[in-house]
């Protein structure tokens, strides 16, 4: 109860989500706006149930006719139809991932309580889409610190560029007067230079520029910087420039540059494909989860696996860490004296965040794997419901990957996970206590005393 609370701090969360954001992502256009309906006067919680809407604005139930007897490969109907004996067959109902509207919503909630408690901030990015990986450097900021959301955001957004060899040009109302007229004439001309694009070979299209980022760096479609004589001159600049902008949420332009024309050239099979995220935890504090079975790790891969198209959750060091010796992969501690008192911390973080299933304090880390789009429109050979061979070939609006979406998912889930076990834990230390303070690491007191006046007791 009271804390502040509008739409204008949800709104961010589900822009990012929604559907339409650029080429590489679904043509489904949403504008995701959220409204709350309950549990705030006048712009403060009133510690009853908050109700949030969003509207479906943008629905074709008729694109999923041709599947209504046919399975999709790869996705919930058949389990749905096996489970109930009924299912959502336009869309798919509950197992579409048009459902974590909701989540996403619920999680901008967390996320503010979290940040106004702790000063927690969790931060998610892509860091591959099929076999291209962000490079090492792009994973946290040059400074050494964290990502931000809005940098995240920022640096992850790249513009295309286009080749006015291929007849592609800005539209103006001198060249078409009609505006609806113009934006069709507009379309065929990006889709037209899209094709040539996708369709070009290594040798001849490495010297194009393909991309521009926010500080104004060119690339070429495989990331490399088009420097010298190779890089175009502002005058050039201007006829090369699109409208497009690509979020992809990868914050290493050049490694967003690979991904974007990976994801463009899947795109333009009627194919989908698939990739990872990382989540970076800040300023989580300690003491969060439970002993057995209620691990803040096991909490975390529980709400992340319950995201729609995930297929793998690592902490910390993950696989990688299986080839480490202990005395290699240990994270040892070190002393940081206050004016108060003697805190511990350990010096590397390959647990990631947690110890025993309980927060350490540290940045909290972990990776997500997320499939390939199960609904795609490409032609698949495959049965009906009646064991029938058919051929499948989707209609409709789908992502051709959905890592670009990704992020604020894996956000939310983070963040509502983390508020429930921060929750649990005050009804420990009080309210009135920061678990900053009482448990990092409860220094105050020697452990050996303590064990020493138990033992007496007994």
């Amino acid at each position: 109860a009271m804390m502040n609370l509008t739409e204008a701090d949800i709104q961010p969360q589900l822009t990012r989500r929604r559907p339409g954001q650029s080429r590489i992502t679904t043509p489904r256009s949403e504008a995701d706006i959220v409204t709350i309906q309950s549990g705030t006067e006048r712009g403060m919680t009133l510690g009853t149930p908050i109700a949030l809407t969003v509207d479906n604005e943008n629905v074709r139930p008729g694109d999923y006719k041709e599947m209504s007897m046919v399975p999709r490969p790869g996705h919930a109907d058949f389990t749905y139809q096996v489970k109930y004996g009924i299912r959502a067959a336009s869309g798919g109902g509950r197992s579409s991932a048009r459902e974590t509207i909701g989540r996403v919503a619920a999680g901008a909630v967390a996320d503010k309580w979290l940040a106004e408690k702790f000063g927690t901030k969790v931060v998610s990015f892509v860091t591959s889409v099929g076999n291209e990986i962000i490079d090492p450097e792009g994973m946290q900021h040059p400074s050494g610190r964290p990502w931000t959301r809005e940098e995240v955001d920022q640096v992850g957004t790249l513009r295309v560029l286009r080749n006015p060899a291929t007849g592609w040009k800005i539209l103006t109302e001198a060249d078409v007067a009609e505006e609806k007229e113009r934006a069709a004439k507009q379309k065929e001309l990006d889709d037209n230079d899209e094709d040539t694009f996708v369709k070009g070979t290594e040798a001849k299209e490495s010297a194009l520029p393909a991309y521009i980022d926010s500080e104004k760096r060119i690339y070429n479609r495989f990331g490399v910087v088009l420097e010298g004589n190779k890089k175009p001159s502002e005058k050039e600049l201007k006829l090369l420039l699109s409208e497009e902008l690509v979020p992809v949420r990868c914050p290493h332009p050049p490694s967003a540059c690979r991904i974007t024309t990976l994801i463009r050239s899947v795109k333009s099979t009627s194919d989908s494909i698939g990739g990872t995220v990382c989540c970076v935890c800040t300023k989580v504090p300690p003491a969060l989860g439970e002993p057995c079975f209620d691990k803040l790790e096991a909490l975390l891969a529980h709400g992340i696996m319950s995201l729609p198209a995930t297929k793998g959750f690592e902490i910390g060091s993950g696989f990688e860490g299986t080839k480490l010796r202990g005395s290699q992969h240990n994270d040892v501690f070190e002393a940081v004296t206050t004016d108060s008192a003697v805190k511990l911390k350990p010096k590397t973080n390959h647990a990631g965040g947690t110890l025993g299933g309980i927060s350490s304090g540290s940045d909290i880390i972990f990776r997500v794997a997320v499939k390939p789009v199960s609904t795609i429109g490409k032609a698949q050979d495959t049965v009906d419901f009646l064991g029938q061979k058919t051929v499948l070939a989707a209609k409709g609006r789908h992502d051709p990957c959905v890592l670009p979406r990704t992020p604020p998912l894996i956000e939310a889930m983070t963040s509502l996970v983390l508020i429930d076990a921060a929750l649990i834990q005050l009804t420990r230390t009080g309210n009135g206590t920061t678990m900053s303070d009482q448990n990092q690491v409860g220094l105050n007191s020697d452990p050996t005393s303590q064990a020493n006046k138990r033992h007496r007791a007994e």
